[in-house]
């Protein structure tokens, strides 16, 4: 048996071929699982002269106003449980120039993961994206035809009430004073 040339080349392909196949394999990422497609998106807005912020929701394609900012959202994924977080929104923000002009301001995806990057940065409004959801408080608009929202009650029943707007006002308990004899 002797060394050939021949032999060292097709053994040095073959083994090459198999690390070439064996490195695509590991290189391939798993595949991600389709995104949970929400009907609802939350958002938080800023007002920098009163410095108020705002968490509203927003239907798809239902279009909500924020000072002079129209707000937009046309989709808002999420991702199941058994994958890393990671909320997006497709939405459109047009702003209402002083001579009642609308002009589209931003046009694109933001990502809740990192609001500081993915804000609509405003002269004088700030919104970003909080959370993708099924669940709202807030009725659908008219003539929704998206998908099933489950509708909860605002009320936070651990939160107590309020007694301002319930209208019970608690009552002092007199004091007692105890008297030795």
């Amino acid at each position: 048996m002797g060394f050939t040339m021949r032999k060292y080349l097709g053994r040095a392909a073959s083994c090459a071929l198999a690390a070439l196949i064996g490195g695509v394999a590991f290189a391939l990422p798993a595949q991600a699982q389709t995104p949970i497609k929400n009907p609802v998106a939350v958002f938080k807005g800023l007002d920098k002269i009163t410095g108020r912020i705002t968490t509203f929701d927003v239907y798809i394609d239902e279009t909500v106003q924020f000072g002079a900012l129209q707000v937009t959202p046309r989709v808002c994924n999420s991702r199941p449980r058994t994958e890393a977080s990671q909320t997006t929104a497709f939405i459109e923000v047009d702003e209402l120039t002083l001579d009642s002009k609308v002009r589209r301001i931003f046009s694109g995806w933001m990502f809740a993961s990192n609001p500081g990057v993915h804000a609509v940065e405003h002269s004088v409004y700030d919104i970003w994206l909080i959370n993708c959801k099924k669940t709202t408080s807030v009725p659908p608009p008219e003539g929704y035809a998206g998908p099933a929202v489950d509708l909860v009650s605002e009320e936070d029943d651990l939160a107590g009430k309020d007694f301002v707007s319930s209208g019970e006002i608690p009552v002092p308990r007199p004091k007692v004073v105890a008297t030795l004899r």
